[in-house]
C-alpha cells in the first residue's frame, strides 16, 4: 500500500467513524422525542371533567343575572377530607350587590370558582335565571360573567389590546369609553404612545392602580350581567383606590355584583354583606345590622377601624 492510498483509506475512516457517532447522536434525540410525544399525546387525549352537556340549553335573553345556589357541597380533589362550602345556599336577585366577607379559607374563591364552573358541586346546585350550570353551554356561560381580579392578567401587548381582551371586536371608540369610565383614558394618554404602548409582560410597566383599571376597563367593555370582584382595590395606596372605587360604581350599576373583600371599608355599601367561616354563612345583613349583631363581622370592623 502506498501513500496516497494510505491517506485515503485514513481520511475515510473518520469520515466513517464521524458519521457513525453522528447517527447516535440522533437516535439519542429520536428516544428523547418519542417520549416527550407520548406524553403530549396523552395531554391531548385527556378529556376535562368539566365540559358543555351534549344538548346544552340556551341562556335566556336578555340575561337577568339572577343566581341560586341550593345547598352546596363542595371539598377540592386534594382535600377529599376537608369541605370547602358545607351545606351553603344563598339567593342573589339581579341587579343585587352581595359582599363576601370573611378569613381566609372560609370559601369566599370557591364560590367564583363553582360559579365560572371551574369545579363542579358534589352536592347541591347553582342556577343562573333558573338554569342549572351544569346544563349550560360552558362558553355562553362563562360569557355571562365578567371578572376583575386581585392580581389583573395582562398580556404583552398595547394598552388597547389588553382591553380589547374583553370584547375581541370592539373598536378604538368603545375601548376609550371604557377606559375613561374605569379612570384610566388620563393615564394611558400620557404613555409614549398612547393606547398603543407596548405594556410588558403582565403589564409590568405600569403601577399596581394603573393595571388594576385596565382590568376594569375590560371589565366594562365586556358589560356582562353578572360582575365578580375579588379584591379589586387590595395593596392599593389611598388615591389609587379612590379612583378604582369610582370607576367600580359605575361598573357595579345595573348589574348582578358580588364582592369579595377583605377591607370592610369596601363593602359598606353593598345591598347584603355575607358573612362566612369554615364554609358556611354565619351572618347576613347589612354593615349598620351586623355591627349591632356583634360576632364575626363586628369583630372584623373593630379590629380594621380601630386601626
Amino acid at each position: 500500500m502506498n501513500a496516497g492510498v494510505l491517506a485515503q483509506f485514513v481520511l475515510y475512516a473518520v469520515v466513517a467513524a464521524g458519521s457513525v457517532g453522528g447517527l447516535t447522536e440522533v437516535w439519542g434525540e429520536l428516544l428523547r422525542c418519542a417520549g416527550a410525544l407520548g406524553r403530549i399525546s396523552e395531554l391531548l387525549d385527556t378529556r376535562a371533567e368539566i365540559r358543555s352537556p351534549e344538548q346544552p340549553i340556551p341562556l335566556p335573553r336578555p340575561l337577568r343575572g339572577s343566581i341560586r345556589i341550593e345547598q352546596v357541597g363542595f371539598h377540592y380533589p386534594s382535600r377529599p377530607g376537608q369541605a370547602a362550602l358545607h351545606d351553603f345556599s344563598l339567593s342573589i336577585e339581579a341587579g343585587e350587590t352581595v359582599a363576601l366577607v370573611g378569613p381566609s379559607g372560609a370559601g369566599k374563591s370557591t364560590l367564583f370558582q363553582l360559579l365560572q364552573r371551574f369545579h363542579d358541586p358534589q352536592s347541591g346546585r347553582i342556577t343562573l335565571d333558573g338554569e342549572d350550570l351544569r346544563s349550560l353551554d360552558l362558553a355562553e356561560l362563562r360569557n355571562a360573567f365578567a371578572l376583575v381580579p386581585q392580581d389583573p392578567v395582562l398580556f404583552g401587548a398595547s394598552a388597547a389590546d389588553n382591553i380589547r381582551f374583553g370584547r375581541l371586536d370592539a373598536d378604538d371608540g368603545a375601548i376609550e369609553v371604557a377606559a375613561r369610565a374605569a379612570e384610566a383614558h388620563e393615564f394611558l394618554r400620557e404613555l409614549p404612545q398612547g393606547y398603543d404602548t407596548y405594556l410588558g409582560e403582565r403589564g409590568v410597566r405600569l403601577s399596581g392602580g394603573q393595571q388594576q383599571r385596565i382590568a376594569i376597563a375590560r371589565a366594562l367593555l365586556r358589560d356582562a350581567p353578572v360582575l365578580l370582584l375579588d379584591e379589586a382595590t387590595s395593596s392599593l395606596d389611598a388615591q389609587s383606590e379612590h379612583l378604582i372605587q369610582q370607576a367600580l360604581t359605575r361598573l357595579i350599576a345595573n348589574r348582578t355584583t358580588l364582592v369579595i373583600a377583605h377591607r370592610l371599608s369596601t363593602v359598606q355599601k353593598a345591598d347584603r354583606i355575607v358573612v362566612l367561616e369554615r364554609g358556611r354563612i354565619v351572618a347576613m345583613g347589612t354593615h349598620e345590622q351586623l355591627l349591632r349583631e356583634g360576632g364575626l363581622y363586628a369583630e372584623l370592623a373593630r379590629l380594621q377601624f380601630a386601626a
